[in-house]
């Protein structure tokens, strides 16, 4: 018999639905900027309020225009293991409006704006640990260096053609390494090395608005559909339809794990419970639930919401002052998310690789997730810490105590969050009411 001709594959064209969907997706990624500064900015007391906010949306400003003149090209861009590199790239002013992203069917520019919510939003994160005692200026200055230094690199690592995880087989949908445990192990490092808010353990420090934190919550939950289920960069194979379910089910579950926890621990159902609870499962599914079934997303979910509770109560244990728990539940979070995978990884969505509990019960897919796991949270601990460190002896990190303890809104902005002067009683020159503060979780002995 005649040997059978082999038809060359029919090279991808654009699709306009893919391309209409990645352009929705890229603007539910957006609104988690502003849904994360809500949901920090709810979580701080009165007199941090605006700073909270500002840390999240000058991230908007200047991650969009790096990654415009060269964080896309070093990020995306093919030329070994460790960097991308592209000069067509750079100042996207070379690429055609309907040239497509490699082997997709969506134009370079749709997959460039997508992933530049993704850059914006992850040093974002690092600012809830932060709160209450960090220049603004510096921290622009951070949010610069840090995407440059940390973000990018770790971006072509993980998601690069090239990249050495990506080749190496590690499995992350949409930012289990490259946003979180990024950001949460940078958190760790920047707060190692400009030490504690003021009165930490001493003072008061709860949320002046629970309401905000909740409405937070739920705008980073419903962008997160399009974080997670806009990483398959298309819609045709079900794939991106079974990372919606997923991450429905896994911050449902961890959510209702979390309070469980809160109750049998400090015997109440707290409302920030619940939304830090339902950020811990959104951020753990967000590296598995293209790989792991809706049951499997359970799982993730319940284990991810027991274990971010429980991890949040580490610093008053080990001494670091990390305000809005950015180390406990995004790290935490990430790490766990990412690891379940070797676990839970059925080969029947993104990649054919199974996990410990399914195939071939094979530890093989778990060692890769270690690897990728310990190589982010490594390099981004160290760096960010080294960059803290340089800025601090430098141009110097820190307000000072004086402007801390008067609040650094009218201290770096010179406004407030809230106009107390026709509220009577004397509140015109009272920054924070006696009392109210920002964490509200209680200090463990």
């Amino acid at each position: 018999m005649a040997p059978a001709i082999t038809l060359a594959a029919e090279a991808p064209k654009l699709s306009s639905a893919n391309t209409g969907f990645m352009l929705i997706a890229s603007a539910l990624v957006l609104i988690m900027t502003p849904g994360l500064a809500f949901f920090y900015g709810g979580m701080v007391r009165v007199k941090s309020t605006l700073n909270m906010l500002m840390m999240s949306f000058i991230s908007m400003g200047i991650v969009t225009i790096l990654w415009v003149l060269y964080g896309f090209s070093l990020a995306f861009g093919t030329n070994n293991s460790l960097i991308g590199w592209n000069s067509d790239w750079f100042g996207l002013s070379n690429i055609g409006l309907t040239e497509l992203w490699d082997g997709y069917t969506i134009p370079i520019f749709v997959f460039m704006v997508f992933q530049m919510m993704f850059a914006i939003i992850t040093p974002a994160l690092i600012s809830g640990a932060l709160a209450d005692r960090v220049k603004f200026s510096a921290w622009a200055l951070f949010v610069a260096l840090w995407l440059t230094i940390v973000y990018v690199p770790v971006a072509h690592w993980v998601w690069g053609a090239d990249g050495w995880a990506f080749k190496l087989g590690v499995i992350d949908f949409a930012g289990g390494t490259a946003v979180h445990i990024n950001a949460g192990a940078g958190a760790l490092g920047v707060i190692l090395v400009i030490g504690k808010r003021v009165g930490f353990k001493k003072d008061p420090m709860r949320p002046h608005s629970l309401p905000l934190v909740m409405l937070g919550a739920g705008l980073l939950w419903f962008g997160w559909f399009g974080f997670n289920a806009g990483s398959w960069l298309g819609n045709d194979d079900g794939v991106g339809a079974l990372m919606f379910v997923n991450t429905q089910v896994a911050t449902a579950a961890a959510m209702l794990a979390w309070l469980a926890y809160e109750k049998i621990r400090h015997g109440a159902f707290t409302t920030l419970g619940a939304a830090s609870g339902a950020v811990a499962g959104l951020v753990a599914i967000t590296p598995s639930g293209g790989a792991v079934s809706p049951l499997g997303a359970i799982a993730v979910g319940a284990i991810a919401g027991v274990a971010c509770a429980a991890a949040v109560g580490l610093k008053y244990k080990f001494g670091y002052d990390d305000s809005l728990d950015v180390v406990g539940v995004h790290m935490v979070g990430g790490i766990i998310g990412s690891l379940l995978i070797g676990f839970f990884a059925t080969g029947k969505g993104q990649s054919t690789a199974t996990g410990v509990f399914y195939g071939d019960h094979s530890f093989t897919q778990l060692w890769k997730q270690f690897a990728g796991v310990g190589a982010v949270l490594a390099y981004s601990l160290i760096a960010s810490a080294v960059l803290a460190f340089l800025l601090d002896k430098t141009i110097g990190m820190r307000v000072t105590e004086d402007e801390e303890i008067s609040g650094i809104d009218q201290a770096e902005h010179a406004e407030t969050a809230y106009d107390f002067s026709g509220a009577g009683g004397g509140l015109a020159k009272t920054s924070v009411p006696a009392g109210v503060g920002a964490d509200s979780k209680k200090v463990d002995a």
